[in-house]
C-alpha cells in the first residue's frame, strides 16, 4: 500500500524522513521533490528496485540514463573516475543547485547500473527534503524526473495529483509542496570543455 507523505520544504520533520528511509532500505521506490521537478527513485544497492524504476519509465535499465541524488560533492569519488580540478570547482560554483553533472563512471557504481554505460550523472539538489533522506539513507539514490508526457517534456507539479496517478505503481509519494515545471541543466564533464547537453531552468557558472 503506497503512502502519501507531507513533509515541511525548510524543515523535514526527522520522523518521516526517517520513514521514507526505511522504504528505501526495503527495496521500496518512492517520488520525491527536487529543486527542479519531481523524481521518482530508489535505492541505488536495490537492484530489483532500479528496476522497478526502469519498467515505471516502460524502458530498460541498461538503455537508461539514470543520475544519482547525492548529498553533497564529498562522496563523489565513490563513484566517479579522478575528475580535474577545474571541473570539481566549477561543481562547487553550481551546486547545490538545479544541474546534472556527466562525469566518468568508475567501478563502485553498481554493476545493474553500469551495464553498457562508462559514465554517471550526479545531482546534489538544492532542495531540504531530499538531501536529508540521502543523508540518512547513508548513500546516493537513484533518480530519473517525473513526466507527464515525454514528448512534449510536461512535468506533473501537484504531490496530490501525483499520488492520485501512482499510488498503485509505487511505495511513496512525498509532499513537499509544488514541484517545478523545467528538468535541470545538463553538464557533460566527460569531453576537453565542459558541454550544456540540456538547458534548464538555469545557466550554468562554467
Amino acid at each position: 500500500m503506497s503512502v502519501l507523505i507531507k513533509i515541511h520544504p525548510d524543515n523535514p520533520a526527522e520522523r518521516l524522513v526517517k520513514q521514507a528511509v526505511e522504504i528505501l532500505q526495503k527495496g521500496g521506490v518512492i517520488i520525491y521533490p527536487t529543486d527542479t521537478v519531481y523524481g521518482m527513485g530508489c535505492d541505488i544497492t536495490k537492484p530489483k528496485a532500479v528496476e522497478r524504476v526502469a519498467q515505471l519509465k516502460g524502458i530498460k535499465v541498461e538503455k537508461s540514463n539514470f543520475s544519482f541524488i547525492c548529498e553533497s560533492l564529498s562522496h563523489l569519488s565513490d563513484y566517479t573516475k579522478p575528475i580535474d580540478n577545474s571541473i570539481f570547482k566549477m561543481m562547487k560554483r553550481n551546486l547545490p543547485g538545479p544541474f546534472t553533472f556527466i562525469l566518468d563512471a568508475n567501478n563502485n557504481v553498481p554493476k545493474i547500473l553500469k551495464q553498457n554505460r562508462k559514465t554517471v550523472g550526479i545531482r546534489v539538489p538544492n532542495n531540504k527534503i531530499i538531501t536529508e533522506i540521502v543523508r540518512m539513507l547513508g548513500n546516493p539514490i537513484l533518480t530519473t524526473s517525473l513526466r507527464i508526457d515525454d514528448e512534449i517534456m510536461e512535468y506533473p507539479t501537484d504531490p496530490e495529483l501525483i499520488y492520485e496517478d501512482y499510488r498503485n505503481r509505487v511505495d511513496a509519494v512525498i509532499d513537499g509542496g509544488a514541484g517545478g515545471l523545467i528538468a535541470s541543466t545538463v553538464i557533460d564533464c566527460t569531453g576537453d570543455e565542459p558541454e550544456i547537453v540540456r538547458m534548464g531552468s538555469v545557466e550554468p557558472d562554467i
